[in-house]
């Protein structure tokens, strides 16, 4: 039964002692972040080591953005151990994540405040102000139209898209141009105490409303599988040699929040794809996204 242990997410002995002997590495004696010494914590999908002061502001940001566990205490896959692996600790980590510090500017130290932490820490990872461009995910959002809720008729149109994974490992093979089209049914929400958001997963990015009040009420969530998108615009490489046709589908299953079955299109020589999604963990909601594939030398 001993051999069984670590089947199922478990690492290996020898994974183990690989993160350990990571921890140990001089550059990694310091929290990537602030500077404290003798981190115990890291970011599992990032790559570094951390303190727990700076462990803190990175759970807040969530795990699609940073998944902290402890170095000693926490449980970790033989995955996670190997990216940590890979990333190869805090120097090789910053060296994309603050490769673009302004000139003069002063990272938090050991005695900083939550709130100078919080501003450093969300602009390094979450917004990735400082990361190399050509190393930043090659998505963004555009022409975002008014989000609409048939019940309220009020209009949340201001919409980014948001990196949620460590950039040094991705490979760019194309654009993702977004637009968000309409809302039906949306949950009501009070626009004059607080700002209403609504959440879209897209692969490796994320859509949401940019607040700017300091109140937030969430009006739902849903997921958009890309990979139906990325295999179909890849087989039609060059989309000038057809005209009008359909090339591929993600079907609705009750593993998804798909209203229906949304087709991918080759149209007047563009990729796209029409979605229309159930927001999930809330009261309703439908949204309509429109997705625009571009390989990169267009």
């Amino acid at each position: 039964m001993s051999n069984q242990q670590y089947e199922y997410g478990r690492p290996s002995p020898g994974n183990l002692r690989k993160l350990k002997e990571l921890l140990l590495k001089s550059d990694n004696r310091t929290c990537a972040d602030c500077g404290a010494p003798d981190p115990k914590w890291a970011s599992a999908n990032i790559g570094v080591f951390i303190c727990l002061k700076c462990c803190g502001v990175h759970r807040s940001l969530g795990t699609h953005i940073s998944k902290v566990l402890s170095v000693t205490l926490d449980d970790w896959s033989d995955d996670e151990i190997d990216f940590m692996s890979e990333v190869g600790g805090n120097i090789s980590a910053n060296a994309i994540y603050e490769a673009y510090l302004p000139k003069g500017f002063s990272k938090p130290g050991p005695n900083s405040s939550h709130e100078e932490r919080m501003n450093f820490i969300r602009s390094k990872y979450e917004l990735q102000e400082f990361l190399k461009p050509s190393l930043r995910i090659a998505s963004f959002a555009s022409a975002m139209s008014s989000l609409n809720s048939s019940d309220s008729g009020k209009n949340m149109d201001s919409f980014r898209v948001m990196s949620k994974k460590t950039v040094g490992m991705v490979e760019f093979i194309g654009l993702l141009k977004v637009k968000v089209i309409k809302g039906t049914n949306l949950a009501i929400r009070d626009m004059r105490s607080s700002d209403p958001y609504v959440i879209v997963n897209i692969g490796q990015q994320q859509v949401f409303d940019h607040d700017t009040f300091s109140a937030d009420d969430i009006m739902g969530e849903a997921e958009i599988d890309i990979q139906p998108l990325v295999a179909a615009a890849t087989a039609f490489e060059d989309v000038d040699m057809y005209g009008n046709m359909q090339i591929g589908k993600w079907l609705k299953s009750a593993d998804n929040a798909l209203v229906r079955d949304s087709t991918i299109n080759i149209i007047d020589g563009k990729v796209k794809q029409e979605v229309s999604l159930k927001l999930q963990n809330v009261e309703s909601g439908e949204v309509d996204v429109e997705l625009e594939w571009m390989p990169l030398d267009q």
